[in-house]
């Protein structure tokens, strides 16, 4: 049996990058899966793939997300994990980053994070029982130029990821983040080659994470493997800024 056998999940993001895969290894131990995406073609097709269910979703909308739980608690009669993992970048220096820049990412990143938090627990603290994995970054612990919306946005996620575990630790929910570093997927691969080369020389172990390790590591928070722990932040970033 899966870690997950029997259990529901909802993912946001998961068309394609980290939240596909973590849709994928979700799916292998036993979880059914709603895919919540803003390009409801892509995660269709994420969904066929998996088996599960997909939800057109813009995460800075609470009613929105609400939805996309509500979908999850019709169909499959309860939310046992929450993934928040969408997100964008606008990257640009403080001088040449427009307001608009900083706001959306900050809406999609922290705002939307909050919105799946908040709509997960109202489910969860009914059942009194649940899992919730919020998706930060290397880049919230460290900062990073060209990043002051990123990485404020993760550094906040961390934040309310703590805040929101001590509120309902009690009610059997459970609360935690991941911080990736180098993740190998379409967005980090278009970076120039000198910028990736010199990520690449502050990471210990030498290499490139892959979305599937990402995954692995949310899968371990979502399942009864860590039910001891929550307000957790684990940093999958290969010893980079360690």
């Amino acid at each position: 049996m899966g870690l997950l056998e029997g259990r529901s999940a909802v993912i946001t993001g998961a068309a394609q990058g980290i939240g596909l895969a973590t849709a994928r290894v979700f799916a292998a131990n036993g979880a059914r899966v709603v895919i919540g995406d803003r390009d409801l073609d892509a995660a269709r097709a994420a969904a066929k793939e998996v088996g599960g269910l997909a939800v057109a979703c813009d995460v800075t909308s609470a009613a929105e997300v609400s939805a996309l739980v509500d979908r999850c608690v019709t169909e499959y009669g309860g939310l046992d994990v929450m993934v928040n993992n969408a997100g964008i970048t606008r990257d640009a220096t403080m001088r040449k980053m427009t307001e608009e820049d900083f706001g959306a990412v900050i809406d999609v990143h922290l705002k939307g994070t909050w919105n799946g938090t908040r709509a997960a627990s109202l489910v969860m603290r009914e059942q009194r029982r649940g899992a919730i994995v919020n998706v930060s970054s290397i880049s919230g612990k460290v900062g990073m130029a060209g990043q002051t919306n990123y990485s404020a946005a993760k550094a906040g996620i961390v934040g309310m990821t703590k805040a929101a575990a001590k509120e309902l630790a009690y009610l059997g929910v459970r609360v935690n983040a991941v911080q990736p570093g180098l993740i190998r997927t379409a967005m980090t691969e278009a970076m120039r080659e000198d910028v990736w080369e010199g990520k690449m020389r502050e990471i210990p172990m030498g290499r490139a994470g892959e979305p599937e390790e990402v995954a692995n590591v949310a899968l371990f928070l979502a399942s009864d493997l860590s039910s001891y722990m929550t307000g957790a932040v684990l940093e999958i970033a290969g010893g980079r800024f360690m």
